[in-house]
């Protein structure tokens, strides 16, 4: 049993796939670039604009779902650069408490969609 999450407040999917699915209170939310879910544009030119508009973007679909930061339990950041890595990190952790905080692998790809520096993937369970 799988429940479909999709909110006006992230961007819509662009492919056959949806940004979350909720299944026996497992969260699975789809990768999340910086894409402003208001005007469609790419948030770009800033790593830590970029970050931040990610992690808004997984925030809206949490909170779609009825959950917070503190239901993630597991979080993939893919990078176009890992020298970019503090500067992400900085934005990431600004949303977690330390102490709580998910497991979590950040990578450096070679692309990702749209050519975009970020993006964020989650896994939630409430």
């Amino acid at each position: 049993m799988k429940k479909i999450i999709n909110t006006p407040n992230a961007p819509a999917p662009i492919g056959p796939y949806n940004q979350a699915i909720l299944s026996n209170g497992t969260l699975y939310i789809s990768g999340q670039i910086p894409l402003n879910p208001n005007n469609g544009e790419l948030v770009s030119g800033d790593i830590k604009m970029e970050t931040k508009q990610s992690m808004e973007n997984l925030k809206a679909i949490l909170t779609e779902a009825e959950m917070t930061f503190e239901h993630v339990v597991k979080s993939s950041i893919f990078l176009s650069d890992m020298k970019q890595f503090t500067e992400v990190n900085e934005v990431y952790a600004s949303y977690f408490n330390a102490e709580t905080a998910p497991a979590r692998e950040t990578v450096e790809v070679a692309n990702l969609p749209k050519y975009v520096n970020v993006e964020i993937s989650m896994i939630a369970v409430k």
